[in-house]
């Protein structure tokens, strides 16, 4: 494979089939739950979520201090990690429903994850060229975004059967660890140095990337917990617009899963044109706007539940745009305010920061949605956004805005 265009699409395409693993578990969820009630309790969906964060900031942090990508061929971490998150995903179709081990299973699959994300993210980096890093790198997240839809898209066809979606995820990383092989490494491919935990410290020290990392993790707060229960807004918003009684329980549980999936394949789209715009405009100026949208979608979600089904989703396609569309932006963003030869530890500390809150957000959900309703548990993760705001404010008025986007802030 040759040519840049040829090797990002390969790159793109392989996180979409892999990432699927992701949110299979959410996805399969509502189905597992409907066949083994009784042996599934309330806090089973919340880790469904929260146990492949979990595996993900763990192996993270393995990754790195290894130096597993820099030891090794990237693509073979990538292939191997697809591999083995396939076989953990898949274990889910043979351990009992609601157990430990499923709970397990899921961490592990999170973990595998930790060598396809990162590591397709510094296969992308090595096609970079002055100036459109912040498309490039939008183009991956938008392809995890993606990817993280397909168990929705799954559901949607093959019904209650929450096997086919998991089994469908599991089908299409493997797919993922064929096609990554034939991608080539770019020519500005470099080893990002080891992670060191005492480096960790420059992250809050450079005022740059503690004001970057702050608007990260105010995205991150309302990002995974807003992914992780938007299916179930969804289907109990549809079921109540039609008096709570639809007449084909199966056929409103479809709707809700395509909804779902365009809400997620929304936010792919956004993340590339965000990308685009915040090479041109600035990284700071799209980091506000996105985070601004998202956090009115976060208290509309509460006068929305329960409206005409077509009004309901309006609202959480733009939701689903503007939830995303900055993410990749804060990585950027941190990438050139890092000192040099510090890149890859500054968004290590960063990722597993981010991925390590978004634990608290997505068990926070039920007990909320159980006091407050919807409306207020969403609400209250308009929260991050506000202060993801003020940081990039600050950091949008301070001399180290110059060194984002080529000068554009």
């Amino acid at each position: 494979m040759t040519g840049k265009p040829a090797n990002l699409a390969v790159l793109v395409l392989a996180q979409v089939l892999a990432l699927g693993l992701w949110f299979s578990g959410t996805a399969a969820g509502p189905g597992m739950a409907r066949e083994a009630a009784e042996a599934v309790g309330p806090g089973f969906q919340a880790w469904l979520t929260g146990a492949v964060q979990a595996g993900f900031v763990a192996g993270t942090l393995v990754s790195a201090s290894l130096a597993l990508p820099d030891r090794h061929d990237p693509r073979a971490i990538f292939a191997a990690s697809a591999l083995l998150g396939a076989a953990a995903n898949a274990a889910l179709l043979v351990l009992p429903i609601g157990s430990e081990a499923a709970i397990v299973a899921r961490f592990i699959t999170g973990a595998t994850l930790a060598g396809v994300y990162p590591v397709g993210m510094k296969l992308a980096a090595g096609w970079a060229t002055r100036g459109d890093t912040g498309a490039i790198v939008g183009l991956l997240v938008g392809g995890v975004t993606l990817g993280s839809s397909l168990p929705h898209l799954a559901n949607t066809f093959g019904g209650a059967d929450w096997r086919a979606t998991v089994l469908a995820a599991s089908a299409a990383a493997v797919a993922a660890a064929g096609l990554i092989a034939l991608a080539r490494l770019g020519p500005l491919h470099a080893k990002a140095p080891p992670f060191h935990p005492a480096l960790a410290l420059r992250l809050w020290r450079n005022r740059g990337t503690r004001l970057a990392t702050l608007g990260y993790l105010g995205h991150m707060w309302e990002l995974y917990a807003m992914w992780a229960w938007i299916g179930l807004y969804l289907a109990a918003s549809f079921a109540a617009a039609r008096g709570g009684t639809p007449t084909d329980p199966a056929e409103a549980a479809a709707a809700a899963s395509l909804a779902t999936f365009g809400v997620f394949a929304a936010g792919a789209i956004g993340c590339v044109i965000a990308g685009l715009l915040a090479d041109r405009l600035g990284r700071a100026r799209i980091t506000i706007a996105a985070m601004a949208v998202s956090g009115a979608c976060c208290l509309l979600a509460g006068p929305a539940f329960g409206a005409h089904p077509l009004l309901t989703t309006a609202l959480c396609l733009v939701w689903g745009v503007a939830v995303v569309a900055d993410s990749a932006q804060f990585s950027a963003s941190v990438a050139e305010l890092s000192d040099p030869g510090l890149t890859g530890t500054m968004l290590t500390v960063q990722t597993c920061l981010g991925f390590a809150l978004t634990l608290a957000t997505i068990h926070m959900m039920p007990p909320l949605i159980a006091l407050a309703g919807w409306g207020g548990a969403f609400a209250a993760l308009a929260i991050g956004p506000a202060l993801g705001c003020v940081a990039m404010a600050r950091l949008a008025r301070s001399p180290m805005a110059a060194r984002l986007a080529g000068g554009r802030g």
